[in-house]
């Protein structure tokens, strides 16, 4: 039988083989996974690099212990290693894929009280892209080091490896600063995923975040994008740091004469009677008493931001409509001190006398042009009426 030939057999044979073994473990691992969600999820994202790998490595040990010598041999069998060191990698990093969303699946963070969920679940999200990027460098290296030339250039490349870092970081002195700030991110608190920020005056949710870049997702479904330095050079609000729950308020301007107790029963009527409200504080105080008004100032509390924001707007229209149905005398009034004013006030608006040398205020006097004016105007004259005898 020709060495060709054989050569094939022996290639077919063993993709044959290795994609039989791979059929029978990813059989085995989903009937696995009725019972276990990781074995689901491993027969489901590692299927197919674990099939490119094992026939890879199939084909490499095939041509190696069955094929001689042929034309473009050591070439074949080059860049057979670079496609399985490649398809190992992709095998890697999906392991480390269904890890990953096993951790996330068991620590949620749509719960209440999820600090140390949401605290996990950012760190593993940093640690996955870390632990991704890693795998692909090295995987580049280690195909490199696969060619002859830049094997024996290694040597050279570590004696000038010093000065070539620090010009990559003079270079990347940006970049690398975001990479180091997601780093400070992602272990020192300061924000998480989920997290409810204000932000250069938005207030949002941390939808994502990474190395380079945090994206915050605005209340009315806008994202807002900035960079891990920006969170630790500028200061922003963290309303979810400690925990989820937080403090809200709600303020109304009413007069003087506003009853200040109803108010206080409506408010805590209010309160116990909607869900947003978790049950820890409701209070109404007279924060500012200038100006002619009076500023009520309702604190409130729920679970959650948006929970509070919808509360805090429930409070203020109930203030609102008891006060405008119950106390319409309560609304804000200006009043006006009329006490010095001693003249009527249409003798205020009457124009003061003015002297007779003002010509130019006149059309019918003053002058001879306004004399011919009021003659011609005048129309004929009438005779002086004569007294009767008595």
């Amino acid at each position: 039988m020709p060495s060709t030939v054989k050569a094939l057999l022996a290639v077919v044979a063993a993709i044959g083989l290795a994609i039989l073994l791979v059929s029978v473990l990813h059989w085995l691992t989903k009937r696995l996974g009725r019972k276990s969600d990781l074995a689901a999820d491993l027969a489901r994202t590692a299927h197919k690099p674990f099939l490119a790998t094992m026939v890879l490595f199939a084909i490499q040990q095939a041509l190696r212990a069955v094929a001689g010598d042929f034309p473009g041999r050591e070439g074949v069998l080059h860049a057979l290693v670079i496609c399985f060191i490649a398809a190992f990698a992709w095998l890697v990093a999906a392991f480390v894929l269904v890890l990953e969303d096993a951790a996330l699946a068991h620590w949620r963070t749509d719960v209440e009280n999820n600090l140390r969920r949401r605290r996990f679940k950012t760190q593993i999200v940093m640690i996955r892209r870390i632990t991704v990027a890693t795998i692909v460098v090295l995987t580049l290296g280690v195909v490199l080091m696969t060619f002859p030339g830049i094997r024996a250039l290694g040597a050279s490349v570590l004696a000038s490896a010093g000065i070539v870092s620090v010009i990559a970081a003079l270079a990347a002195q940006s970049t690398l600063g975001n990479v180091f700030a997601g780093l400070q991110l992602a272990f020192s608190d300061a924000v998480r995923v989920d997290d409810v920020v204000v932000v250069e005056g938005e207030w949002g949710r941390i939808e994502e975040l990474t190395l380079t870049y945090v994206a915050v997702q605005i209340w009315d479904d806008r994202r807002l994008l900035l960079p891990t330095s920006y969170f630790t050079s500028k200061p922003f609000q963290n309303w979810t740091r400690s925990s989820s729950a937080v403090l809200g308020t709600a303020e109304v301007d009413v007069d003087w004469s506003t009853a200040i107790e109803p108010l206080r029963e409506e408010l805590r009527a209010t309160c116990e009677g909607s869900q947003l409200w978790d049950g820890r504080v409701c209070v109404l105080q007279v924060t500012e008493a200038v100006g002619g008004m009076v500023r009520l100032r309702a604190l409130v509390s729920a679970n959650d931001a948006p929970s509070l924001w919808d509360l805090r707007c429930l409070v203020r229209e109930r203030l609102v409509t008891f006060i405008w149905e119950n106390q319409r005398t309560a609304l804000p009034r200006y009043r006006a001190d009329m006490a010095n004013v001693t003249r009527p006030v249409a003798e205020t608006l009457r124009p003061a006398p003015r002297g007779d040398s003002d010509d130019d205020a006149r059309v019918f006097s003053g002058g001879a042009d306004a004399d011919e004016r009021a003659v011609t105007f005048g129309g004929p004259e009438e005779p002086v009426p004569v007294p009767a005898n008595r």
